[in-house]
């Protein structure tokens, strides 16, 4: 059997590893060369260092995108994880019907983003105009659309992954708690947490991964309204997060934007990549070895 594997490895694994290369390596480092790069397109290309960089870092609409989406990154977070576990343990104590509401919970997940962003900006929106108010009356009332809509989409799918990791606690630690007298809160918190820190990591890797990236909700919910001018005259989309800022620079600007939002784009995969990353070590540290 395992000459077998040996033998036809490379049959398999060729043909992945080559669309991989083509299909995101290459991309990505020619993606990388083009941020030190003026262009208009990739024949076109001139370096020029890191001036792109230079002027990222300048950019009051970069900076303010970048603290918007990491505060929206941390409220999703938050609220998608607790109440998808909250979900999660209500559906896993076993009474009817379970099965048709985990199907309901998890539908919303299977909406396109742009669909859920125009669905719920008519909803808001109806609800707002009661109070003479719209999403793009003020930062905070498109921050909590936005909150609302990514809560409603991915609470379902981060309940799935829950419920796996309950069902895979062993009842005997359950019972072994109850015999040592352990309330429901301590079981909960020293035996069940504990023991479904691999359902914790996958899912807070996927809600802060989901919630930089956010893009097509973004576009279709807000489109980034509100303006707000500086006080330097330079004008800012309050609601404006990492994705589409760098979407905008791209295809919104003036010739030399586009190395600019090649730079906004490298800055903000080092950014997701890194804190991933630290997370990602962090709950594992915790994970339970059984």
């Amino acid at each position: 059997m395992e000459k077998a594997i040996k033998r036809y490895f490379p049959i398999f694994v060729l043909p992945t590893m080559i669309a991989f290369t083509l299909g995101f390596i290459i991309p990505f480092v020619e993606g990388v060369y083009l941020s030190f790069c003026k262009f208009t397109t990739v024949n076109d290309a001139k370096f020029i260092g890191f001036a792109n960089y230079a002027k990222v870092f300048a950019d009051e609409t970069f900076v303010h995108a970048f603290w918007y989406t990491a505060a929206f990154t941390v409220g999703s977070v938050i609220l998608i994880n607790v109440l998808a576990f909250a979900v999660a343990l209500l559906l896993t104590k076993g009474f009817k019907g379970t099965n048709i509401f985990r199907t309901v919970f998890f539908m919303p997940n299977l909406i396109g983003g742009i669909v859920l962003g125009y669905i719920w900006q008519l909803l808001l929106n109806g609800i707002l105009m009661k109070f003479s108010r719209t999403l793009t009356y003020s930062s905070t009332y498109g921050f909590w659309g936005l909150i609302i809509l990514m809560c409603w989409q991915q609470i379902g799918y981060m309940m799935i992954i829950y419920i796996a990791g309950l069902q895979a606690v062993p009842g005997e630690l359950i019972e072994a708690a109850k015999i040592d007298g352990a309330t429901k809160w301590q079981t909960l918190t020293r035996v069940t947490i504990p023991n479904i820190m691999p359902s914790i990591t996958i899912c807070l890797f996927l809600t802060i991964t989901n919630g930089f990236k956010l893009f097509d909700q973004n576009l279709a919910l807000t489109n980034g309204q509100p303006f707000e001018q500086l006080k330097d005259g330079s004008v800012i989309k309050t609601t404006e997060m990492l994705a589409l800022n760098i979407y905008n620079t791209f295809y919104g600007q003036s010739l030399t934007g586009k190395g600019v939002a090649q730079a906004k784009a490298v800055i903000f995969f080092i950014l997701v990549a890194g804190i991933s990353i630290i997370q990602l070590k962090a709950t594992r540290s915790k994970e339970v070895q059984q």
